[in-house]
């Protein structure tokens, strides 16, 4: 079952994964570009009008980021290795 956090709540959540974050950053974070996109992918509530994101959908983008990050210095190390 999906938890839906608005911008507030996925700051906490952050903060208790270790990634400290300002609401300034988040609020930049989740406002659209001049296409429409946003970075991190909150939408808006039919019922109350704020903006929210899936609890498990922002999780498993900061998890990419690290393991993306893990596997490029991985892949350098075993460069420099040979």
């Amino acid at each position: 079952m999906p938890v839906y956090l608005d911008q507030d709540q996925a700051r906490e959540m952050l903060a208790e994964m270790g990634v400290a974050i300002s609401a300034r950053q988040l609020r930049r974070a989740a406002e659209p570009d001049a296409h429409g996109r946003r970075r991190l992918p909150f939408f808006r509530d039919p019922i109350d009008g704020r903006l929210k994101i899936d609890r498990d959908t922002l999780r498993r983008i900061y998890f990419d980021r690290q393991a993306a990050a893990e596997n490029a210095c991985s892949a350098l190390r075993d460069f420099n290795l040979h």
